[in-house]
């Protein structure tokens, strides 16, 4: 197996956009492992990784809090009349 790339860690970014909640977690929390081990290469471009684990993490946010709401709990955090107590 390869070490993994700074592209590497951009292409998982972007295939997790067309992924479900779980999977696209799996595939960047994989990405965020990678990213943060290349932070001790010395040929690497920190400014572009750090862009990438900045993304990630925005990335991992979004969709684990587009998971929260679609399970329900957004209706609790933003009830209608009818599911109100």
């Amino acid at each position: 197996m390869t070490d993994p790339t700074l592209a590497d860690v951009e292409r998982a970014l972007d295939r997790a956009t067309d992924l479900e909640a779980e999977a696209a977690i799996s595939v960047l929390w994989t990405a965020r492992q990678d990213v943060r081990a290349l932070s001790t290469e010395s040929d690497i471009d920190e400014d572009r990784r750090q862009e990438l684990e900045t993304r990630l993490e925005q990335r991992l946010r979004e969709v684990s809090e587009r998971d929260a709401y679609d399970g329900g709990l957004g209706s609790a955090m933003n009830p209608t009349e009818d599911d109100a107590p």
